[in-house]
């Protein structure tokens, strides 16, 4: 059965798909929205140079006819640049969406790069749009832009949903890496289960130790709670591990206090005994005594 993430990976590539389309179409369009502004600029030139174009006809017209070339000085040399500018994010956009060079991406455009999700890149599909569809153009570039605009909302929503870890949940090496199962799920084989390779008597005589170091090992780790990752944590080195040790059996001593080598010795101090004095003889004479 095919998992969530599945759909998700799935879905997201489809939607990356169309939104590798969208900028093909788009940077198709914009050639030939300036090859037809180029023609239309000529032909206005030999129109006012022939005399069919009036001086009146030319104030009147905002635009020059069949074209999105505005009629004002450096119009041409704008809307040429407009269009190179729009042709040139096409391009960048595009490589962001195949991941290459990703490298690249990451140290000079980060918005664009694996660390970053899929809001930015929405929101530059968007600005593209807005921007083709502004002008009056072609059907041609009218359904490409409204294409594109629609696949960067849609980006700027995933990349809310899925923040950072959009461009890795739909990476296909990201896939290929988990579909392998980079790490190994089942557990490991007891020690008293491996062939150590030894003949004879040394081969088996090892096995048995291993064997019994194990599962005294394994013993202790269940007595004490010490596994990691276990349902239970350890005693530690508190009151909780000295009771649980002396349920068991163990007993803690404390440490005898000894002092480093190069240590000077204590000078040796007369003790004083703790018995009391003996007390002395007290003799009273007598007026008889010789």
């Amino acid at each position: 059965m095919v998992g969530a993430r599945a759909y998700i990976f799935f879905g997201l590539n489809v939607i990356r798909f169309l939104s590798i389309v969208s900028l093909i179409l788009v940077f198709a369009s914009s050639i030939f929205v300036i090859v037809t502004d180029v023609e239309a600029v000529n032909a206005f030139e030999a129109a006012k140079q022939s005399g069919n174009v009036t001086a009146q006809d030319i104030a009147d017209c905002e635009y020059i006819e069949n074209s999105t070339v505005p009629n004002q000085i450096g119009g041409v040399f704008w809307a040429v640049i407009n269009r190179l500018l729009i042709i040139f994010q096409v391009v960048m956009l595009f490589l962001s969406e195949i991941g290459w060079p990703s490298a690249f991406f990451d140290r000079f455009f980060p918005v664009l790069g694996s660390d970053f999700g899929l809001g930015a890149l929405g929101i530059f599909q968007g600005l593209i749009g807005a921007a083709v569809l502004s002008q009056h153009v072609d059907d041609f570039t009218l359904v490409s832009a409204f294409f594109l605009f629609v696949l960067g909302c849609i980006n700027m929503f995933l990349g809310l949903l899925f923040r950072e870890s959009a461009k890795s949940r739909r990476s296909i090496t990201s896939w290929k890496d988990e579909a392998k199962g980079v790490l190994p799920t089942t557990n490991p084989r007891p020690a008293a289960n491996l062939n150590l390779n030894r003949t004879g008597s040394s081969g088996s005589g090892q096995s048995y130790t291993s064997s019994t170091i194990y599962e005294e090992k394994t013993q202790d780790v269940s007595e004490f709670g010490a596994a990691r990752g276990g349902s239970r944590a350890g005693y530690g080195f508190g009151r909780q591990g000295e009771k649980a040790a002396g349920l068991k059996g163990f007993l803690i001593s404390k440490p005898l206090e000894s002092l480093p080598r190069y240590a000077a010795r204590p000078t040796s101090v007369p003790t004083q005994s703790s018995r009391s004095p003996s007390p002395q003889p007290h003799f009273a004479s007598s007026g008889s005594a010789i």
